[in-house]
């Protein structure tokens, strides 16, 4: 590193959100960026140290972090361009929805503020849109197998993108009237503004990539259909089934899952037409049960709506503001986070069970509770919540979103006709090499282990394509 004291004298700057009054208006993201002087300051923080545990252990794409730090100290921007897309196709997207592993196990951080990573990345990849130095490059030459991938969210975009830059024939099958999945659907855009994800899109389709949209697999084409006219399939429709609350009250009018509640923002956003009843929180009591970011989505979705309140509940203990004793350096810290939309405005309560809900006239009104603590077995085993006595409360609520999870791919008629495989968790099963139980089927992303990050999805897909690859090219020729 041309700096070798650049850690020691430099302290770690982020960009900040655009004003809270100004930001609850509009759903644009709500994060800043840094200066190009700032990023080149903030990028010579990186110590270049003996085992970058930010690409080993933090990074599940194994990004070639101390390397681009350096090139992007020395603007040597072409340079950390290329050492970026190494190992991640899309930084556009990692960039802003990631939440940084890599900076959590940056050797930095044992005690001092980590290098800010992710700033970096996204300021790479923008950069280079900006200079021209991203075009559309289709391979020179194709192959004759063909490839269907269903579903079009990160980890399908993933499959797309490595099968088609080694020149197979790539049809990417999606559901909903435009492809991104997760990206385009699930986040909200003041996290992720879809202009991003439809640059992207273009960019594949420029490159050879064709997106058959508004076609739900097993239903408007059947799985003979797929097996017919493509070599492999590819399975990357996500973990659709949300977990559910099964409590007195269930059937009330105003208890919604999270995910529907933010696809319906999502699509207003796009001009799309919402054609389930609206959700809307303008108004009401919101009340979040669970935590994590799909349920961060709902209070910055909700504020904006024009929530009369937010409550957000969680039945696990409240974490730690610093890094535990359990989860020590570098792995992922099991510490409290507080997002931006967090700070927009919400009261969060950890420790509670939601134990009914109670209604008038056929909608909610009324969310009954109780604090619990978690106790451990005497033989050992799990901990479990145990209700404290006298603790039971009443919270006002004509809004509960349910934002606790998934559980599974959901009823899919594809993976019916299919036959194939499930796991006792209710996913699709597949081997080490990411096939199904079905020859030339192959599955990647949140369908198999269950929602994660963004990142993990990516880079799940990245080692799907790489097993397809692997599979068509041991196949016997005539």
């Amino acid at each position: 590193m041309a700096n070798e004291r650049g850690f020691m004298e430099i302290e770690r700057r982020d960009p900040g959100y655009r004003p809270r009054e100004e930001r609850v208006k509009d759903y644009r993201a709500v994060e800043r960026r840094l200066s190009r002087t700032q990023l080149v300051e903030q990028a010579t923080r990186c110590m270049d140290c003996g085992i970058p545990f930010c690409c080993s252990t933090g990074c599940p794409l194994a990004n070639v972090i101390p390397e681009f730090n350096d090139l992007v100290y020395r603007e040597r921007w072409q340079d950390a361009l290329d050492m970026l897309l190494l190992t991640n196709p899309f930084p556009e997207f990692t960039g802003r929805i990631c939440p940084a592993p890599c900076e959590t196990s940056c050797t930095l951080g044992i005690n001092k503020e980590p290098v800010a990573i992710r700033q970096i990345e996204v300021s790479i990849i923008e950069g280079a849109f900006r200079r021209g130095l991203i075009e559309a490059a289709p391979p020179a030459r194709r192959h004759d197998a063909r490839i269907a991938v269903v579903g079009s969210g990160p980890a399908g975009m993933g499959v797309a993108d490595v099968l088609n830059r080694q020149g197979y024939n790539v049809v990417v099958y999606e559901k909903n009237r435009h492809p991104g999945g997760l990206l385009r659907y699930g986040i909200p855009d003041f996290k992720l503004e879809k202009w991003v994800v439809e640059r992207r899109i273009k960019l594949m389709e420029d490159e050879g990539v064709v997106f058959e949209t508004g076609v739900d697999i097993g239903v408007d084409l059947s799985s003979r259909y797929l097996l017919d006219r493509f070599d492999a399939i590819v399975l990357a429709g996500g973990a659709e089934k949300p977990r559910d609350l099964p409590i007195p009250g269930r059937e009330l009018d105003g208890v919604h899952f999270a995910m529907d509640f933010l696809t319906q923002q999502n699509k207003r956003n796009g001009g799309e037409a919402v054609e389930d009843a609206e959700i809307s929180a303008k108004g009401k009591h919101v009340v979040i049960i669970g935590g994590g970011d799909t349920g961060s989505d709902c209070v910055g979705t909700s504020n904006r709506q024009g929530a009369v309140s937010v409550t957000q509940l969680e039945i696990m203990p409240e974490p730690p503001g610093e890094r535990p004793d359990t989860t020590p350096w570098p792995l992922w810290p099991a510490s409290r986070r507080d997002s931006s939309s967090h700070h927009e405005g919400c009261e969060r309560r950890w420790s509670v069970q939601t134990e009914s809900f109670e209604g008038a006239e056929g909608g909610v009104r009324k969310l009954k509770c109780c604090e619990v603590e978690w106790v451990t077995p005497k033989d050992g085993g799990r901990p479990s919540p145990q209700k404290v006595k006298g603790s039971d409360f009443l919270l006002p609520a004509d809004l509960v979103l349910l934002s606790m999870g998934f559980v599974g791919p959901g009823t899919n008629r594809l993976i019916e006709d299919l036959e194939l495989k499930l796991d006792p968790r209710g996913m699709i099963q597949r081997d080490a090499e990411h096939k199904a139980s079905r020859s030339g089927i192959f599955v990647a992303g949140d369908i198999t282990h269950g929602a994660s990050l963004v990142v993990r999805a990516i880079n799940d897909g990245f080692e799907t394509a790489k097993s397809v690859m692997n599979w068509l090219q041991a196949r016997p020729t005539d």
